[in-house]
């Protein structure tokens, strides 16, 4: 941290304490401070949001993070771990809360109590197949969208699909069922269907699958189902389960831009302090990601990118003067869209100012 401070302008402005025990003791204040966390989670939510809701984790061998426990995880590896849920806003396109889990909770539980927590109300919870659960939600206002596994019992492949869209380009056939206080939505993507359904030829033709097989599996092909306590037209359903692919990106943002897929942390406190501070930069993120795509460069620039340029304005310092090198037309372009004046080009200093 001491190497990249240095190389910043404001490094000549500010005296910061960056010894290693000086940051793992702030970093271990902010974890223990979780009445302030919450508030400041609390002052980003609102009501008659769109939430989208995942859960993600990472491992840890520490004996002295007692929310390391074992549980499921993609890869099957039986090691202790840490679950964390994201909660995101459909609405304002940014993460708002980040909670950290123990790892052994995985289902709709651990967003039940963070909806308690947070007072959470009157709002559309939307949540990919790790949430799936029978047992929805009862709260007057709070409506849940989630996709559900093929294997579930209630899900009928011979439903009628009797309406049909277009989703980026791509064909949608769609149907609807009443099950008591709940439906059942389910699509077909046909391109999907074309795909699915050429990988099992080639699993007939390598001797995989027989024929018969594939006239049982044919019905499935293509098709994935919703269930919800909301009564809508499944275009709007299926548009607002596809909408939660910002939280996708923000857990690949956490995980690779931010480089939070691991923490070199040894204590509770430690660990929620750096996710903390992992949220706000988060949190920045979409930020500037929302401020790209507002001014329609979303497409030609990356964060990463957008956040490079300005480090190529330099500060050449001359005594009491301090000028700002030539600046490239890329870097001014995305210098404006963050707001930095960046003239007068000669930037006097508080003390010159204050003899002349």
């Amino acid at each position: 941290m001491r190497s990249a401070w240095e190389k910043l302008y404001a490094s000549t402005q500010i005296d910061a304490s960056l010894s290693e025990n000086t940051i793992s003791e702030k970093i271990r204040i902010i974890g223990s401070d979780t009445v302030a966390q919450t508030g400041f989670f609390h002052s980003l939510t609102t009501n008659r949001d769109q939430i989208l809701f995942d859960l993600s984790s990472i491992f840890s061998r520490s004996q002295n993070i007692n929310l390391a426990e074992k549980g499921h995880n993609p890869k099957h590896l039986h090691l202790d771990q840490i679950n964390f849920a994201l909660v995101f806003s459909g609405k304002g396109h940014r993460p708002v809360i980040l909670e950290i889990l123990p790892g052994s909770v995985r289902d709709y539980k651990a967003f039940d109590s963070i909806m308690e927590r947070y007072d959470i109300g009157k709002c559309i919870i939307i949540a990919d197949r790790g949430l799936a659960s029978y047992d929805m939600p009862r709260k007057n206002g709070v409506y849940l969208i989630v996709a559900i596994r093929r294997n579930f019992s209630i899900v009928d492949f011979n439903m009628d699909l009797d309406r049909s869209f277009i989703f980026r380009n791509r064909g949608i056939n769609a149907g609807m069922k009443d099950l008591s206080d709940k439906i059942l939505y389910m699509y077909e993507d046909t391109s999907l269907r074309a795909e699915e359904e050429t990988n099992l030829i080639r699993k007939i033709e390598s001797g995989e699958m027989s024929q018969e097989d594939l006239m049982v599996e044919k019905k499935k092909l293509g098709k994935f189902a919703i269930l919800s306590n909301m009564r809508s037209d499944p275009k709007e359903i299926y548009e607002l389960y596809r909408s939660r692919e910002e939280v996708d990106v923000a857990f690949d943002a956490m995980k690779n831009e931010l480089e939070n897929d691991k923490a070199y942390v040894h204590t509770t406190d430690g660990l929620r302090g750096y996710f903390f501070i992992s949220f706000v930069s988060l949190y920045m993120y979409f930020s500037i990601l929302q401020m790209l795509k507002d001014n329609g460069m979303s497409q030609k620039m990356s964060v990463k990118e957008a956040l490079f340029e300005p480090s190529k304005i330099y500060v050449i310092s001359d005594g009491a003067r301090r000028t700002l090198a030539e600046i490239l037309e890329r870097s001014r372009k995305v210098a404006g869209l963050f707001g930095l004046k960046l003239y007068p080009k000669i930037l006097w200093s508080y003390d010159y100012l204050v003899k002349s």
